[in-house]
């Protein structure tokens, strides 16, 4: 399983070539790497910064302008529902899009069971959170700060899937770029 998840945040960087209302359309598609349900970074590039001493651009400054929800991926492009920052301007054309090639941040919440077992899961959030860490490609939060956010906001971490407007809000306080919501089903009896 954590194969599947680290495999679902490959480092991709792209371009916004069309936005319409709280659609966004990414230069991205599946042979990039793109899945459903990713969530990117949308930010414009601003001014070249240089080195003090040489004068040799260093690179560009940048304004995060929100977040954006893959929701169907095509052949030469991807779809994604746009969740903005307060207060920054929407997207255009020329916009970057990124999953960074950094250690991706991440909470993992407790764990929704749809079983009707009665097993103690409570220890599941920090032992996922501790093998995401051992991957090098996440950095997990304590999973005791998640639960203390989610239990002050009155939130269950099911909703941060069908809500992702609240996902960005929850997921500043706890700068994270990531939710991990684990499900326990029961196949088969």
């Amino acid at each position: 399983m954590l194969q599947e998840v680290v495999s679902a945040f490959p480092p991709i960087e792209g371009l916004v070539v069309q936005a319409d209302g709280d659609r966004i359309y990414m230069d991205l598609s599946k042979k990039d790497g793109v899945l459903p349900g990713q969530e990117y970074t949308i930010f414009r590039k601003g001014e070249v910064f240089r080195h003090p001493a040489s004068g040799k651009p260093l690179g560009r400054y940048e304004e995060t302008l929100g977040y954006a929800q893959v929701r169907r991926v095509e052949p030469t492009f991807a779809e994604a529902v746009f969740v903005p920052i307060e207060g920054k301007p929407q997207p255009r054309p020329e916009d970057g899009v990124r999953i960074t090639r950094g250690r991706v941040r991440v909470a993992v919440v407790p764990l929704t069971d749809l079983t009707k077992g009665n097993a103690d899961l409570r220890r599941v959030p920090f032992m996922l959170s501790l093998a995401m860490d051992q991957t090098k490609r996440f950095q997990s939060v304590d999973p005791g700060q998640v639960n203390e956010v989610l239990l002050n906001s009155k939130t269950k971490g099911e909703e941060l899937l069908v809500r992702p407007d609240r996902a960005v809000t929850l997921g500043k306080s706890l700068d994270v770029m990531a939710w991990l919501i684990p499900v326990l089903l029961e196949r088969r009896g």
